[in-house]
């Protein structure tokens, strides 16, 4: 008998696997805070025996090499791949003996990257789980282009032929586990789904039921902007990542998060937009920390800056660190606990911006206020409809675009109401007056506001 588990990685839509059996396992693309993979082969009561990755991970900071060192596992890194450490290279057809009857068997699957490699976990030879990486994703594929600009096309080329290759060899009932394609950047293109089986991908994955040239096109047509953090994470795993380090950051008083944020230093407030937009620190940005904080904020941040996170407790400010040590954001310079009363400076007060729906934003207008109504979504998002006369700037941009909003008070909005936040306590830091629109966009035809339709090809 065997068994997989698996490890969400929710704020970065990715997953890692523990599979093995009743003595050993292998584990599958870990995360960088290991201690998680620790304690679930612990509950299991298995020995770690080997440590695979599919490739070296562009979205995260893997814990593969430190988890191997401390477990001496094997670590199974595909030959391909340029790393400066010791590991055991992994070509096609390569089966690295998991437990009795176990084995797991790689297959050279390029496409997400030049080197990457699938495995199949097999019993008594019988295929029973693929472990796809970036590769066969639950209604979708790994995007191509996180390499190099003039590798893309043949990068998608290989994908098709890789895919393709997974769903011929592999039988109807294998279980499907990619490690990205749960929210994660990833990922060609967004779908539903958190279990399937080649059978089901056969049957309803659109890119198997395209030719390769179809399937190029449109894969590169839809692709989206790269979080701008990723250019540090594929050097940081092929060079070796440091561990983990979650000691608690030092705590600040209100005179120093003042000096910090006079030092042009981040100050991260990771309260609910609710909370924060009914008062803050002046010159704070607000990064929830129950929404992509570690995506969204390593986009966002100029690389290497330090930041000071804010919380209503220690736990979250825990939780948050570990989080951001995922994609290579270490040690917080500071943090303080509490409420905004304890972190302005005596003589100082919170500041605070309004909140709104849609149909207070289609009031405003039809009161004929100075609106100025900006759209923080990505350009897919865009391409969809927007508000007509809107101001598009995707929120990972406006920090370095804030000269082109315009005049005015500025109605902030996205699909949902995080990215909005962010980019409403952006533009308030900034001096402006701002309104965050907490809103799903499918309220903006409710409330009458005037849409502008994509023309059709």
């Amino acid at each position: 008998m065997f068994f997989v588990d698996v490890l969400e990685t929710e704020g970065l839509g990715n997953r890692s696997y523990l599979a093995g059996g009743a003595r050993s396992a292998v584990v599958v693309d870990p995360p960088r805070d290991i201690d998680r993979v620790i304690a679930a082969a612990a509950r299991r009561g298995v020995r770690i025996a080997a440590v695979a990755e599919t490739h070296v991970h562009n979205d995260y900071v893997s814990g593969g090499l430190e988890l191997a060192r401390l477990t001496g596992a094997r670590y199974l890194v595909p030959a391909g791949a340029e790393v400066t450490y010791a590991r055991v290279a992994v070509a096609d057809g390569n089966v690295e003996p998991v437990d009795d009857d176990l084995g797991l068997r790689a297959v050279a699957t390029p496409g997400h990257t030049p080197h990457h490699t699938s495995y199949v976990l097999e019993e008594s030879g019988r295929a029973v789980t693929a472990f796809t990486g970036g590769s066969l994703l639950i209604g979708s594929v790994g995007r191509p282009d996180l390499v190099e600009p003039r590798l893309t096309e043949r990068l998608a080329r290989a994908q098709h032929a890789s895919v393709h290759r997974l769903a011929a060899e592999l039988d109807d009932e294998v279980a499907l586990m990619p490690t990205h394609g749960f929210g994660s950047f990833c990922s060609a293109s967004q779908a539903d789904g958190s279990h399937s089986t080649i059978g089901s991908e056969r049957a309803s994955n659109p890119v198997l039921a395209q030719d390769v040239d179809a399937f190029v096109k449109e894969l590169l047509a839809g692709l989206d902007d790269v979080p701008a953090y990723y250019a540090h994470m594929g050097p940081a795993n092929a060079g070796g990542p440091a561990p983990v380090d979650l000691t608690a950051p030092r705590r600040a008083d209100a005179e120093e998060i003042a000096r910090r944020l006079a030092a042009g230093e981040w100050v991260v407030d990771l309260r609910s937009r609710v909370a924060f937009a009914a008062g803050h620190v002046a010159g704070a940005f607000n990064f929830e920390a129950d929404g992509q904080l570690a995506t969204y904020l390593a986009w966002m941040i100029p690389w290497g800056k330090p930041v000071t996170l804010l919380a209503e407790s220690a736990e979250v400010v825990a939780r948050a660190q570990r989080e951001l040590a995922r994609v290579g954001i270490d040690r917080p310079a500071a943090a303080a606990v509490g409420s905004p009363d304890a972190w302005v400076t005596e003589g100082s007060v919170p500041v605070s911006f309004p909140r709104a729906t849609f149909a207070d934003l289609a009031a405003a207008r039809g009161r004929g206020q100075d609106v100025v109504v900006v759209d923080v979504r990505r350009d897919g998002e865009r391409a969809g409809g927007w508000i007509d006369g809107s101001v598009h700037l995707p929120v990972h941009q406006l920090r370095r675009r804030l000269d082109e909003v315009p005049d005015g008070t500025v109605w902030v909005h996205c699909a949902g109401g995080m990215r909005a936040a962010i980019a409403a306590s952006l533009l308030d830091a900034a001096g402006r007056d701002v309104v965050a629109v907490d809103d799903g966009y499918a309220a903006a035809a409710e409330a009458g506001l005037p849409l502008v339709a994509p023309a059709r090809s």
